[in-house]
């Protein structure tokens, strides 16, 4: 008989069961190994290997100029260090925008190099084709709306978005368009904390907030800007 407990995997179907209970979803980035073992340990139930790493590992002032192959890199490290979290991994800029075959090839790239569980994606009504091939490959997929950092040219700053009428709508029609194509969970960045309670009661899967206000289904974080280096 063995003496050590039996570790349960994180699966997207585990989160929506949690936001049935009403119970609220841990998800922290990481970008190595050694990071990953810590708060795997500590139980949360998600890890994102985010295109943060840009910035937090790299030094860049955008998230923009990490490619692919520095993504993969950073999901094997984060994937030998883990027993219990979902790892979601981000799909970087330009590899899944405007064409969809793109999407699959770098999505493919990602789950067999790096051994991820979910692939995540910035962006709505304008990357549905994406999200669906990516979904009809088997592969789970998380959303990402109002704030997407990729965009941050078009943007021009990292304010909150979705403060007016038409744009708040827009990312209410997003949401529900993800969760019909079959995305697991949605991240809301930045928008205001009525409409992402507003967004997360409207859903069926569980909406992930940062900088969005008490009420999404849970909240991502990323540990080195908690901790103050980054």
């Amino acid at each position: 008989m063995s003496l050590h407990k039996e570790v349960k995997r994180v699966t997207a179907h585990i989160l929506q069961a949690m936001k049935a209970r009403g119970e609220k979803i841990s998800m922290l980035t990481a970008y190595d190994y050694s990071m990953a073992r810590i708060l795997d340990e500590a139980g949360t139930d998600v890890l994102l290997v985010g295109d943060s790493a840009s910035n937090v590992m790299a030094g860049h002032e955008t998230t923009l100029p990490i490619t692919l192959d520095q993504m993969i890199y950073h999901a094997s490290s984060v994937i030998r260090g883990v027993k219990r979290a979902l790892v979601v991994v981000d799909l970087p800029f330009g590899s899944y925008q405007g064409n969809s075959s793109n999407a699959l090839k770098s999505t493919i790239r990602i789950m067999k190099e790096a051994g991820a569980h979910a692939v995540k994606m910035e962006g709505g009504q304008e990357i549905a084709e994406s999200i669906t091939r990516v979904l009809s490959a088997g592969v789970p997929v998380m959303g990402h709306l109002g704030l997407t950092p990729q965009s941050i040219y078009k943007f021009g700053t990292y304010t909150v978005r979705a403060k007016e009428e038409e744009e708040a709508q827009k990312l209410i029609r997003d949401a529900q368009l993800l969760q019909e194509l079959g995305c697991f969970a949605i991240v809301l960045e930045k928008i205001p904390a009525k409409l992402a309670k507003q967004v997360s009661e409207s859903l069926v899967i569980p909406t992930i907030g940062i900088g969005a206000g008490p009420d999404a289904d849970g909240q991502v974080l990323v540990p080195h800007a908690q901790l103050g280096i980054a």
